[in-house]
């Protein structure tokens, strides 16, 4: 399905990090990485892209993802017309929906047809940038979104780089759809397997270029995948540990239940919603048997897991990047990639 034999190599950063995003994007440039990427976690995943473009001129840098419906689309639009502007066109607007949970009692925020709204939301995005971008007048009328005031005094300054790319996650069909119909790309959610991906994702990937009538060459499929690696034995086994736990948490997510089901694993849904409900989430990963583990996790030496990338994910994947509860560190990263590269069909 990939347009390419190669994959982009990207990095992401740890969005505490503010301070030191400026060199975490030129050393990443250094190495060769296509993209920084920044998640939103525990942080504001657009204030790191600033050093991070003024550090460099080449790397491309966005969010991984920012949470959309937590925003309107306007702060969203503004944020992501400056952030291109200071990169000098390199931004890339990665954008997830979260859960309902999360929206309504993290945010305070509405939630409803999340497919549907963010099919809109990317709608009213664009409306705005023409308007900031083209000065065409601020008229959208959408299911979920209405715009129709821009005073002169509150437009932005334009510039020359057009509006950002946006990327899209998707975990659902409907999701997938929506990023392949009307985004420049998917983000594959970290918690995927290439079975899943064959059986859910890449049919609503078509179904999407179809109902936009656009090829694939025009989307770019994009994967953070779970990696458990390290130098030594003990470091390892660390990450590996840490990587168990980070698969229980998916794993026990009522929306994140097709996924076990493409391989018969629903039953331990149950399991591990019952040790949520319980408050042991001490023991929550010791629930996840091996079989689970390497099926969602790239695990081993910075080599093997350069050789499954290749095995599982090439043909599938245009750029990827490597995910960690303990970050992957920079040496393993870089012989990860050079590992990768040399199995890659030519």
């Amino acid at each position: 399905m990939s347009t390419s034999s190669k994959f982009v190599f990207d990095q992401t950063l740890d969005g505490s990090a503010l301070d030191e995003a400026g060199e975490v994007a030129r050393r990443a440039e250094s190495a060769g990485a296509g993209a920084m990427w920044v998640s939103e976690v525990n942080n504001d995943p657009f204030l790191p892209i600033v050093p991070g473009a003024l550090a460099t001129s080449t790397l491309q840098l966005g969010t991984s993802v920012a949470i959309a419906f937590a925003r309107s689309p306007m702060t969203v639009a503004m944020s992501a017309h400056e952030l291109q502007a200071v990169s000098r066109g390199r931004f890339l607007l990665g954008l997830g929906t979260q859960v309902r949970g999360h929206i309504t009692r993290r945010f305070g925020m509405p939630w409803s047809a999340p497919a549907a709204r963010m099919a809109d939301y990317v709608g009213a995005l664009h409306a705005i940038w023409r308007a900031w971008l083209y000065e065409e007048a601020l008229d959208y009328q959408g299911e979920f979104y209405q715009f129709s005031l821009m005073p002169p005094m509150f437009r932005p300054r334009p510039h020359e780089f057009g509006p950002p790319k946006i990327m899209i996650a998707g975990v659902g069909p409907r999701l997938v759809r929506v990023a392949a119909e009307f985004g420049d790309g998917l983000f594959v959610h970290p918690f995927t397997s290439p079975a899943y991906f064959a059986q859910q994702t890449e049919p609503m990937v078509i179904d999407g270029l179809t109902a936009s009538a656009r090829s694939r060459s025009e989307v770019v499929v994009a994967g953070g995948l779970l990696t458990a690696t390290g130098a030594d034995a003990e470091t390892l086994q660390q990450a590996v540990e840490a990587a168990r736990r980070q698969i229980a948490f998916y794993a026990s997510t009522p929306a994140y239940l097709p996924v076990l089901a493409a391989h018969g694993w629903e039953a331990l849904q149950g399991e591990l919603t019952q040790l949520v409900r319980d408050g042991r989430w001490e023991v929550l990963g010791q629930a996840i048997p091996d079989a689970v583990l390497r099926t969602f996790v790239l695990v081993g030496s910075p080599e093997e897991v350069g050789e499954q990338l290749v095995d599982r994910w090439a043909g599938l994947l245009d750029r990827v990047s490597l995910l960690a509860p303990k970050k992957v560190d920079e040496v393993s990263w870089s012989q990860i990639r050079t590992e990768a590269g040399q199995r890659m069909p030519r």
